[in-house]
């Protein structure tokens, strides 16, 4: 298909330009036009390591990537997140999951994520750049009193042995992307 082999940052300008709503139409209201200040704002920051975009033509939803931390067990992974944005937004926090598999002390099977920002803590000076940071700092500093996968929290009290069981799940997963 050929919007497969479309360049994702020009087709999420052409997005943030056209504000699509989730039913597809134009973006009138303010959760638009803060969604296309934030996607603007993330792809000029520079940040190292984070990136979103809009998924097709619907900017309400985004895909995210995080790359772990220099200096963690996460160094040199790259781990996908979808980003759902309500009709709320920015008073009521997104839905962000790991699309790809993380084996994490706050991070579920499933993908859901334990992140205070993402729920009680969250505030509507919060956006995307601010949760993609998080959850990469996340990744290298868990919250290991208040775990989503008590395994992982475990494990992670014997760093070696975390490290090794985190690049077997992450390498069956990656050899079972390849075509």
């Amino acid at each position: 298909m050929a919007s497969q082999n479309r360049d994702p940052a020009a087709a999420s300008v052409a997005a943030a330009r056209k504000g699509a709503e989730p039913s597809g139409g134009a973006a009138r209201g303010p959760v638009g036009k803060r969604l296309q200040q934030e996607l603007m704002t993330l792809m000029m920051s520079g940040d190292k390591g984070i990136s979103a975009f809009p998924e097709s033509d619907n900017l309400f939803k985004w895909v995210g990537t995080i790359h772990g931390a220099a200096g963690t067990v996460y160094e040199d992974l790259r781990y996908k997140l979808s980003l759902e944005f309500p009709s709320g937004y920015p008073y009521n926090a997104p839905t962000v999951k790991f699309l790809t598999p993380c084996y994490h002390p706050n991070v579920d099977t499933q993908g859901n994520i334990c992140l205070d920002i993402l729920k009680d803590k969250w505030s509507a000076l919060y956006d995307v750049r601010t949760i993609l940071l998080s959850i990469q700092s996340l990744l290298g500093e868990p919250n290991i009193d208040s775990p989503l996968n008590t395994h992982a929290a475990e494990l992670w009290k014997n760093p070696t042995a975390f490290k090794k069981y985190l690049q077997e799940t992450y390498s069956k997963h990656v050899s079972s992307q390849d075509p």
